[in-house]
């Protein structure tokens, strides 16, 4: 039997699957926000979102990608679903730019994603529609109509009317796209 050791090829793009798989999974990790929980006036990401945009303004990607990996690490910090939406769409404004689509999504999506487990754990209406508001952007109809599912069990289980209407709203908005 011929064991070879994998090429060079297939470990260069096997490493940032991993790195990929090991930041979802230390956003689930870290993920644990009791509902109720006091939030800070402005949240740590804000700033160096703030900052990817005046790059951007200045044309510089370099500077906004290393501004965005800043931003990306606070958000996971919080535990917060609105971060992690916050820095999927910064990855996407930055992609734009940069030209680079394909991977500013494939950031987008994982930074989605942590967004609605977290807004599901939190209870957070808000936060499932907002996810399937940015997967609806992204064309991507059978994520966002996962989230508008979450959104719906949520707002049932709160008893929620006006959280249902909102539910309602935007899945009629998705609908008629």
């Amino acid at each position: 039997m011929d064991r070879r050791e994998p090429s060079q090829e297939m470990r260069g793009t096997l490493a940032p699957c991993l790195v990929a798989l090991g930041l979802i999974l230390l956003a689930f990790w870290v993920s644990d926000v009791t509902p109720g929980q006091p939030v800070p006036e402005e949240q740590p990401w804000v700033a160096p979102l703030r900052a990817v945009d005046e790059a951007l303004a200045r044309q510089s990607v370099s500077a906004s990608e290393r501004l965005w990996h800043d931003a990306y690490g606070h958000a996971v910090a919080s535990r917060r679903w609105d971060g992690m939406v916050a820095v999927g769409d910064a990855s996407l404004r930055i992609g734009r730019l940069a030209g680079r689509r394909a991977a500013a999504e494939a950031r987008a999506r994982q930074a989605y994603l942590v967004a609605l487990y977290r807004a599901r754990q939190q209870q957070a209406v808000e936060g499932a529609l907002r996810t399937a508001q940015a997967f609806a952007d992204l064309g991507d109809r059978e994520v966002a109509e996962q989230c508008l599912r979450v959104a719906r069990d949520l707002a049932a289980q709160a008893g929620d009317a006006e959280a249902d209407a909102r539910v309602r709203a935007l899945a009629g908005r998705l609908a008629a796209r």
